[in-house]
Order: C-alpha cells, then structure tokens, then sequence
C-alpha cells in the first residue's frame, strides 16, 4: 500500500486578478423601513389562553401532589 502524501495539485494558469476595467455597481438605497417592535417569548407567556392552561395544568399537579401526601 502507497503511504506516500498526494503532490499539491498544480493549476493548468496561475488565478488571475480582478479586472481593473470592470465599473462598480450602483445599488439603490431603499428608505428605512420602521419595524415593529420584536416580540419574543414572555410575550407569548402573556396571552390569556396559554396562562389558563398553564393555571389548569398547576392545579392537577397540586390536587395530585397532595392526594399522594395526605390521602395516601
């Protein structure tokens, strides 16, 4: 088995440069546009129906939790 590293490979013409004639391109500037402002997550924990979810799951827990430590 050849244990021998791969020679570099060699280029048929040297890269070439940019071209020095080539024009700039102008691009537009668009006005700035106002974005609302972001929202992340706390706000979606302030919706109303995931809060009352939220409420109903805690209350199964807590009925849960002191059915397993008082009534058992």
């Amino acid at each position: 088995m050849d244990m021998t590293p791969n020679p570099p490979a060699e280029l048929a013409e040297p890269p070439s440069a940019p071209a020095a004639t080539a024009q700039p391109v102008n691009i537009p500037v668009l006005p700035e546009v106002q974005l609302a402002e972001q929202k992340g997550c706390l706000y979606a924990l302030s919706q109303p129906p995931l809060m009352f979810f939220l409420a109903f799951i805690a209350v199964l827990l807590a009925i849960t939790g002191a059915h397993d430590l008082f009534l058992d």
